[in-house]
């Protein structure tokens, strides 16, 4: 991935660079393959702004930084464009998750022809079984039940990677779940109390507290 720089009326640090780089490397794991990316450092005044432009297959991001200094304004620039990262990819995900429409809106429902009242009393009946004579000394109804139900197998993680290992505040724990694509997250808070963070089914992000 190439990352082009422009500076307008100031100088740019290698390490200025190197961050930048590193923040666009972020958002591309949350976007995908990341096609051209520009970044522009100006100044107007006394404050230093940061523009930021990424283009994906599929979308494309722009975002800018306004701060007393450079590295400020970079990293203003840079949540903001991740956030927007994660907001296309939270859309893209609800729309695979529903379920899809087999029929037209509009398109008339179908109707069934009319059964016969003969048709219609021999099914109120219970089925009967019989000998194969012409004659029966009883009469036995038969029943049908419905099958067995299908077990869905449980999705198992191994602790690794749903356990996190440094303490981290709620926000940082959303942050980390997003980043790191997880749908299962178990952190402590700095006071050593426990949650668990999960994505439930409609891509919303759930908090349980661990008494």
């Amino acid at each position: 991935m190439d990352v082009e720089f422009t500076a307008r009326q100031v100088r740019v640090s290698k390490t200025l660079k190197a961050g930048a780089i590193e923040g666009i490397e972020r958002i591309a794991l949350v976007l995908g393959k990341v096609t051209v990316a520009n970044v522009t450092f100006r100044a107007e005044r006394h404050l230093q702004i940061v523009e930021i432009a990424v283009q994906s297959r599929n979308h494309k991001i722009v975002s800018a930084g306004e701060a007393g200094t450079q590295i400020s304004a970079l990293r203003e620039a840079l949540d903001h464009a991740e956030l927007q990262a994660q907001r296309f990819r939270d859309r893209i995900r609800t729309r695979k998750r529903q379920p899809k429409i087999e029929e037209a809106p509009g398109t008339p429902a179908k109707k069934r022809a009319p059964r016969k009242a003969a048709e219609m009393a021999d099914d109120a009946k219970p089925a009967v079984a019989r000998s194969p004579g012409n004659k029966t000394k009883a009469a036995i109804t038969v029943h049908s039940f419905p099958g067995k139900p299908k077990v869905v197998e449980p999705h198992i993680l191994s602790a690794a990677e749903a356990l996190a290992i440094r303490p981290m505040t709620i926000e940082e724990a959303v942050k980390e779940a997003e980043f790191r694509d997880k749908d299962l997250l178990v952190f402590r808070n700095p006071d050593g109390d426990m949650f668990v963070l999960h994505r439930r089914r409609d891509g919303q992000m759930e908090l349980v507290e661990i008494p």
